[in-house]
């Protein structure tokens, strides 16, 4: 709705993980390139962590769509199962029949596959996405099928994808082998003050100009002390201040708005408490942004309230441009018909003038006889042209 009015091609701040948007910070170019380094060098296991909505998954699908044709791939997103329907779901997404074989089947049907994919020189990858779901029977299971190895690499890359109690899961004692297996591993921290800035601008500038609009002083701040550095809910307050600032009909963005849309998707005033940061500075302590937003509830659950708040936005939102357009649309139709009628009235008003025209000429024509009838010199002059024409 607002792209127009900023000479946007597309949504800056869109919820979707599009890898165009990727935003390389120093902690997503070291994950990023942790995790090309694993698939190229067929390192085995790789681990993937970060908080809800931090880039896991978009760095995921530029990984994707960076593998060459040599590759198989496989990408688990349903981590509610147990051990069986894990390598059922594997094997399907390799495009294995699966149905009504037992794991045992399952398992020699994908050994064999994953030696004739290297037979191919094709590289097989299993990418496992929100694995701190998976019971300690399915990832034992995945450890197995690492096993599968030639004399100096392994058969099929394995990336595991979670949140941060993804680690403490494995750091259990009885996952104790597949922690030994995971040659490489990598967490996605939160975005700091300064990559807050840059990634909203690079944002921007992806689809338009990075100065299509203008942040007031204090607004990334006050985007950092809401979002927390969490990519997913800087998307939502930007989205939101986008919004703002086109019903407003401005191209500048300023603390208010920044408060307004805060207190819209929190469910509550969360200004900040002045004389809690002067009192942590008193103490030498640093109060985290992050804290002050989510103090009270977990991180998950704080994004989760936010994510339905803002989806309950977007559905007025949404409610509101198709009114907006029905009514566009009735208007268009209106507009069409005056304009119609405006060509029917030109059109009769020049047959009004044509008309008009040829009476006064039909008088201008019954003067002339009138007057030829009443004259008598006109009469004999004519007489005298009649006989020298006869």
């Amino acid at each position: 709705m607002y792209t127009k009015f900023f000479d946007l091609s597309a949504k800056p701040f869109d919820l979707l993980p599009n890898p165009q948007f990727l935003y390389l910070s120093k902690g997503h170019r070291k994950a990023l390139s942790y995790l090309q380094y694993g698939v190229q060098e067929r390192a085995g296991f790789s681990l993937l962590t970060g908080e809800v909505g931090s880039g896991k998954t978009t760095i995921l699908r530029d990984i994707i769509n960076k593998i060459s044709g040599e590759m198989s791939l496989a990408m688990v997103f349903n981590t509610q199962v147990d051990g069986h329907q894990l390598i059922a779901l594997i094997n399907d997404d390799f495009g294995l029949k699966t149905e009504g074989k037992d794991k045992v089947q399952l398992i020699n049907e994908l050994n064999d596959f994953l030696l004739g994919e290297n037979a191919a020189g094709r590289q097989a990858i299993i990418i496992i996405d929100e694995a701190q779901n998976l019971s300690e029977e399915a990832l034992e299971e995945i450890r197995l099928l690492s096993n599968l190895e030639a004399d100096s690499f392994k058969l099929v890359q394995i990336i595991l994808v979670g949140q941060p109690e993804l680690k403490q899961i494995i750091a259990r004692p009885s996952l104790r082998q597949l922690r030994q297996r995971i040659s490489i591993s990598c967490h996605l921290n939160p975005l700091n003050r300064e990559e807050i800035e840059e990634y909203i601008l690079h944002r921007l500038g992806t689809v338009g100009k990075r100065d299509c609009v203008t942040f007031e002083e204090g607004v990334f701040d006050g985007i950092f002390k809401f979002s927390g550095g969490i990519p997913r809910l800087i998307n939502l307050i930007c989205d939101f201040l986008m919004l703002s600032a086109f019903v407003e009909e401005t191209r500048n963005v300023d603390r208010d708005m920044v408060q307004d849309a805060i207190n819209e998707l929190s469910f509550e005033d969360t200004q900040l408490d002045e004389t809690e940061e002067r009192g942590g500075a008193a103490a030498g302590k640093s109060v985290s942004p992050a804290r002050r937003i989510f103090t009270g509830s977990s991180l998950d659950d704080r994004v989760a309230r936010i994510e339905e708040n803002y989806a309950k936005i977007s559905a007025a939102r949404a409610e509101n441009e198709a009114i907006i357009e029905r009514l566009s649309s009735q208007g268009s139709i209106i507009e069409y018909l005056i304009n119609q009628q405006q060509k029917q009235y030109i059109k009769i008003e020049d047959q009004l003038k044509r008309i008009s025209s040829q009476v006064e000429r039909l008088r201008q024509a019954v003067l002339t006889d009138n007057r030829r009838v009443a004259d008598p010199d006109i009469i004999k002059l004519e007489s005298v042209v009649c006989k020298d024409n006869g």
